[in-house]
């Protein structure tokens, strides 16, 4: 640590005991899938349960209302339409939801930044196979202000350009995008907007509609405690009419959102028990947790930057409150291709004990961490002082 270094507080007193975690990991990835606090768990189970006594009736007789009344609590929590909203197992889902719903044609185009998450890409590139439509990414520096990022994504629309993806905060790099002035730039020439908001729910104060984007969709099973797998996607009024669901059920002639969310005998408890999730975070108390958790990730980015020699100046900082995560650059050479970044994060987790993100961006290799109520400033510690060695081992 450097001396201007302020070792935070451990965790919030207790939190560990209420998630079944592994004592021997360091669990510093909640990012990538998050970990289900035990009375979630318990709910969820319950819910199960029920089902189990006897499948038929749990399917067939309220358990439409018992979605909707879940999707009107859990919107309204995030800011959104509850007309406009749905319920999906998670942020991939709808991503394809929206790409398949647009109508592309040959010579339309898809932009997307260079920050976006992985299978998003795979998704577009996909969905232009299909339609002819063409995808385009408009590289973003990391270090890049909020104006600049709008006047890049202005300077790259052309009169082809139908959407633009974009997240709200990036997987890869933390990268945190200012939107609305994103959206009112894309609105001016008719480019729809759809948001990757996979990391927003339970991170970010969250008022989705006053993005006024035409698609969000984000995950409540990363920082909103809720079971694996809860997404939304939230639609603006000019497109839920067009919404096409991946699968056709019962429901599909009621429109969006019970098209999208009515998928026969899917195990719904995942979606009902999410509540149970946010009277957690509530429990807590939200404002809490997130300064806590930001505190001790920033706290983390720097006695790693430190024993892995870099400078301030060289630890990116998201700009943003509340913000779970921080990435920190690896030394030239390590991690550059995404095998490359698998193999490494496998390494850490066999060797360190410490569960952590490995990305390849800009031929770079990224280490990411993340913190959580459950986490204490020695596991941060700990990994500072044996990842120099083992990087160094693996050159």
């Amino acid at each position: 640590m450097g001396a201007g270094d302020v070792r935070p507080p451990d965790a919030i007193a207790g939190a560990r005991l209420l998630f079944s975690l592994d004592p021997a990991v360091s669990y510093l990835n909640h990012g990538t899938v998050g970990a289900t606090p035990i009375a979630v768990q318990r709910a969820q189970q319950r819910l199960r349960d029920e089902v189990e006594l006897d499948p038929m009736r749990f399917h067939t007789r309220g358990l439409r209302d018992r979605v909707g009344h879940t999707r009107r609590h859990l919107a309204t929590q995030f800011g959104a339409d509850p007309d406009g909203t749905a319920l999906i197992p998670n942020t991939t889902a709808g991503i394809a939801i929206v790409l398949q719903s647009l109508g592309l044609r040959a010579g339309d185009e898809i932009l997307l930044t260079d920050h976006g998450y992985g299978s998003v890409a795979i998704a577009a590139a996909r969905e232009c196979r299909r339609t002819g439509a063409v995808v385009r990414t408009v590289p973003v520096p990391l270090s890049a202000p909020d104006g600049e990022v709008v006047s890049l994504l202005r300077a790259a629309f052309t009169d082809r350009t139908r959407l633009l993806i974009v997240d709200q905060i990036a997987s890869s790099t933390v990268k945190l995008f200012p939107l609305v002035p994103i959206v009112e730039a894309a609105h001016r020439v008719n480019v729809a907007v759809l948001v990757d908001g996979a990391h927003a729910p339970g991170m970010l104060p969250l008022a989705i509609d006053e993005i006024g984007a035409d698609f969000w969709v984000g995950n409540l099973h990363k920082w909103a405690f809720a079971p694996h797998s809860v997404g939304m996607l939230v639609v603006a009024p000019r497109w839920r009419e067009r919404i096409e669901p991946l699968a056709v059920s019962w429901d599909h002639d009621e429109g969006f959102p019970s098209n999208v969310e009515s998928q026969g005998t899917l195990d719904y408890t995942a979606w009902l028990a999410a509540p149970a999730g946010l009277f957690v975070l509530r429990t807590l108390g939200h404002d809490r947790v997130r300064a806590h958790n930001a505190t001790l990730a920033a706290y983390g980015q720097r006695v790693i930057g430190t024993a892995l020699g870099l400078r301030a100046a060289d630890l990116p900082d998201p700009g943003g409150s509340g913000i779970a995560m921080r990435v920190l650059p690896l030394p030239h050479g390590i991690a550059t291709t995404d095998a490359d970044a698998v193999t490494l994060r496998h390494r850490i987790a066999d060797k360190l004990g410490a569960a952590v993100g490995i990305n390849a961006w800009n031929s770079r290799g990224w280490l990411r961490i993340s913190a959580q109520v459950y986490n204490q400033p020695d596991e941060y510690d700990r990994l500072a002082a044996r990842l120099p060695a083992l990087l160094t081992a693996g050159s």
